[in-house]
């Protein structure tokens, strides 16, 4: 998305969808998740991403008092498209949010950049921290890929084979 000549309020409402989307992506992984930890840990990357929406839609709110975010289902939100069904193996759905989340990184560094050019640097700075929160959701996914790689059979078996001695 070229941001250069897009308005704040269509780069939150885009911000805002894709909150939304990857918030479903983790419900379901912790839906498909054999073992508690991965459950909790999926659980725990929804309820981020919920709180992500929350926040950009306050901050909606506070430079735009008198509107309502836009958030359609035909925008091109910055996450590349997550595909799966219930047929779809864990590691592949975790290996598309894991891009998602690294595009994510980019998009609010560059909106926080954006933001900082146009001189709020309030929006910059909570920009930035959304962007290491993605950044580090991308790293908790790299740890849950490997243990699907290395013990997802186990799991089939042990459902506490990742809950340690």
């Amino acid at each position: 998305m070229e941001m250069e000549n897009v308005g704040f309020d269509v780069l939150l409402g885009v911000a805002i969808k894709s909150e939304i989307e990857s918030s479903r992506v983790y419900e379901h992984l912790s839906q498909k998740a054999r073992n508690f930890i991965a459950r909790d840990r999926f659980t725990f990357l929804a309820q981020e991403e919920r709180k992500h929406e929350k926040f950009l839609r306050d901050f909606f709110k506070r430079l735009y008092p008198d509107r309502e975010p836009e958030v359609k289902d035909d925008v091109r939100v910055p996450l590349p498209s997550i595909e799966y069904t219930d047929d779809t193996p864990v590691p592949d759905i975790l290996e598309q949010a894991m891009r998602a989340e690294k595009v994510a990184e980019e998009f609010y560094t560059s909106m926080a950049e954006k933001a900082r050019k146009a001189g709020n640097e309030e929006l910059s700075v909570w920009l930035n921290y959304l962007a290491n929160m993605e950044k580090s959701h991308y790293f908790l996914l790299e740890g849950e890929l490997e243990m699907a790689r290395n013990f997802g059979v186990f799991d089939t078996y042990w459902e506490m084979m990742h809950a340690g001695p």
